[in-house]
């Protein structure tokens, strides 16, 4: 998993909280880096699972919460370290329905290594669209909150509805509509 995620969630973590949360949930977490992430290495994506762990049990927020919450931040970091990625997208549906085209491609292309996750989707009517996310990682609750953060950066509002397609979360429907 790149280090941009990783520095987009200890980013949040500071801001939604302090400093010092973000010391604990490291030493919580016995993070073998010491939070020491850059944004263009990789790393194994078990240390953000172990991150957002001790997140959750020092806050108390549900993880699916905490989850789709940073899922929705990371997208706002993601806009604001890659503009050119959205520079020609001018609708959420355009960008969500083309992420492999738009966006992943680009990302294998600066980070050969990279295995982002997939989405395939098509669109149902002018307000709803279903998405369908696959990875390893089973972070269908990051999905959600992404989805969230780019509805957010279009000014659009959706209402979006996760169903689970197997039981280990590696595939994920949503139903998003405009509202």
């Amino acid at each position: 998993m790149k280090g941009i995620i990783f520095t987009e969630f200890l980013e949040m973590v500071e801001e939604k909280f302090d400093y010092q949360m973000v010391d604990n949930i490291i030493t919580d977490a016995h993070d073998p880096l010491d939070g020491a992430y850059t944004s263009v290495n990789t790393y194994d994506h078990a240390q953000l699972v172990n991150l957002v762990i001790a997140l959750h049990k020092r806050s108390g927020i549900p993880l699916p919460d905490l989850l789709r919450t940073y899922g929705e931040y990371l997208f706002g970091g993601l806009a604001k370290n890659y503009p050119e990625l959205l520079k020609d997208i001018k609708d959420p549906f355009d960008m969500l329905l083309n992420i492999e085209i738009l966006i992943h491609t680009e990302v294998r292309k600066l980070y050969p290594e990279a295995n982002p996750p997939q989405f395939t989707g098509n669109q149902l009517d002018e307000k709803t669209i279903e998405l369908i996310y696959n990875s390893h990682r089973s972070m269908g609750d990051v999905a959600e909150g992404l989805i969230h953060g780019c509805g957010a950066h279009f000014g659009v509002n959706f209402n979006v509805k996760q169903t689970e397609i197997d039981n280990n979360g590696q595939t994920v429907k949503f139903r998003i509509e405009k509202i």
